[in-house]
């Protein structure tokens, strides 16, 4: 059997190495690096090309949810299970949405992490049980409010700045992340507080957190 690569994204130390004991305890399973953050975790798959990267939501730089939406765009064999210990309805939509097979919840990782990713191995769908009743709970309601208004158009690279100067950052230092001019920054920030209608950098900050785009 091919050996399972992995790779384990999560900002506490504690975390992923309790992560990385459970499933190297499975025989052909290999962690073949760990990330802190968002940015870092998309840059281990580019580099290792894993079978399966273990994701939690809340890291800095970019956001779980982020670095899920660009690895799976890029990375379409690559399979992403989401470990978080924040649950809610809009949240599982939003982590399915961005291409994650997978959903766990922090607290059944004793339980479940292994047949987790024994489901996600399979290219097969995992959800804990309270997240499959988010899930179709909300489905059954929205097939019932059609008329619901659509969500804020905002592009996963807006997403990306929004995280970014919510955590302090200035537009020099967003546009040395991500390797643009500081222009185009200027220009993105506009058009980002124009579409949510916001005045101020701590509106935006609010929404940011408001929205899990990046932490308090």
């Amino acid at each position: 059997m091919t050996p399972l690569r992995i790779v384990v994204v999560d900002d506490h130390a504690v975390v992923r190495r309790g992560v990385r004991g459970l499933l190297e305890s499975r025989a052909g399973w290999e962690v073949v690096a760990e990330a802190t953050t968002g940015r870092e975790a998309v840059a281990q798959v580019r580099r290792l090309r894993p079978h399966l990267v273990v994701m939690d939501l809340s890291l800095p730089e970019l956001n779980g949810l982020e670095a899920t939406r660009q690895i799976v765009k890029e990375f379409p064999e690559t399979e992403v299970l989401v470990l978080t210990m924040h649950h809610s309805e809009q949240l599982a939509r939003d982590v399915l949405q961005a291409g994650a097979r997978g959903y766990l919840l922090k607290s059944d990782a004793d339980q479940s992490l292994i047949a987790a990713v024994d489901s996600l191995r399979q290219h097969k769908p995992f959800l804990t049980s309270t997240v499959t009743e988010f899930v179709l709970d909300d489905y059954i309601r929205r097939a019932e409010t059609r008329d619901q208004a659509p969500r804020e158009a905002i592009t996963p690279r807006e997403r990306e700045i929004i995280q970014l100067l919510a955590e302090g950052n200035s537009n020099k230092e967003t546009a040395a992340a991500l390797g643009v001019s500081v222009k185009t920054i200027e220009a993105h920030r506009a058009n980002i507080m124009r579409k949510l209608r916001l005045r101020s950098i701590t509106d935006l900050v609010r929404y940011a957190i408001r929205n899990q785009i990046a932490q308090p």
